[in-house]
């Protein structure tokens, strides 16, 4: 028998749960600058409760981005390093034997509200798979007995774009379990003017809480958020555009794979999510414009010889999205 998921936030919702989910960007401003397409990407993804696979080189703020959201929303957060002899029960947890308590299962790092798996793709195909179930099904199962995670539950996920040696990347099917594919880029000259003038003046990067990071959401107002979405109109013609464009993936003549069902409905989600963070009641296809690149970048397959003349799925998708007709 599953085991009940705990709670991770008693206190109820604010009068305001949109506002208290936007407050969140202005907490995470006080330690990360810039990235701001990023945060909202991540903060969309919680309310749709999808995971996030974040790609950047190292020193980009990703594991500082992440922990600072978890912290103005109150969540509990746990960070796994994946190297290459980390095993399922180092993620997932383990049945052991105490001596005065007999056998009895002790959590892993799963077991929490937000997990950041740092690069991911340094660990092998067994222990990045001990992840699927976590993700789809927001449970473990251990020995036979599946636990419940508690919830809300995110995977944030990272890895490196230029370094390739030593790693394993990831199958297709893991990563269509990732809501968005989001690219944390250098920031521009005068951000990191700003970032050095902050570490300068005593910015302690591991520990936002320093930076004066607070709470200003909770799992409540997630929860809150995650209704609203749902009740976000969206008429026939948006929902025929959505399938429009994941079928243009599908006939490509420059995508080896297309998108499926499920990334389809990955879209109008997310699209939902982002409408509600923009006030609306109802989605346009501007919103479904929006989220395009960050749901279907890693659900599709550029084929190899355009690779080799340099062409990317961000490319293929900016060609889709100029080709197929917005409804008005």
């Amino acid at each position: 028998m599953a085991d009940v998921p705990p709670t991770s936030d008693p206190t109820p919702a604010s009068s305001d749960p949109r506002a208290a989910v936007i407050a969140v960007r202005d907490e995470v401003a006080k330690v990360v600058v810039g990235q701001d397409g990023v945060l909202s990407g991540i903060i969309a993804a919680l309310l749709v409760g999808g995971h996030v696979l974040l790609e950047g080189v190292p020193g980009v703020a990703k594991t500082l981005l992440v922990k600072t959201v978890a912290a103005a929303f109150d969540l509990d957060f746990k960070r796994i390093q994946f190297t290459p002899d980390l095993m399922p029960s180092d993620v997932l947890g383990q049945v052991i034997y105490d001596a005065e308590q007999g056998f009895r299962f002790r959590e892993g790092p799963a077991f929490t509200n937000v997990l950041l798996a740092d690069e991911i793709n340094r660990t092998p195909p067994k222990t990045q798979a001990a992840l699927l179930e976590a993700m789809e099904e927001r449970q473990v199962s251990v020995e036979g007995a599946a636990r419940r995670l508690p919830e809300p539950f995110a995977v944030i996920a990272t890895q490196n774009p230029v370094e390739y040696e030593g790693t394993y990347p990831l199958p297709e099917a893991q990563l269509d379990r990732f809501l968005f594919k989001l690219t944390v880029a250098y920031p521009d000259a005068t951000q990191e003017q700003e970032i050095l003038a902050r570490h300068h003046a005593g910015l302690d990067p591991h520990d936002p809480a320093s930076a004066g990071v607070r709470a200003v959401a909770g799992a409540a107002d997630l929860a809150a958020g995650r209704a609203a979405v749902q009740r976000i109109d969206v008429e026939p013609a948006v929902l025929g555009y959505v399938v429009a464009l994941a079928r243009a993936t599908r006939e490509s003549p420059s995508l080896g794979l297309g998108v499926s069902p499920r990334g389809a409905a990955m879209l109008l989600h997310a699209a939902k999510a982002w409408a509600w963070l923009a006030g609306r009641t109802f989605l346009t296809p501007d919103e479904v414009k929006t989220v395009v690149k960050p749901t279907f970048r890693h659900r599709v397959q550029v084929r190899p010889e355009l690779q080799l003349e340099g062409t990317t799925a961000d490319a293929v998708l900016d060609g889709i999205l100029a080709s197929v007709p917005a409804p008005r």
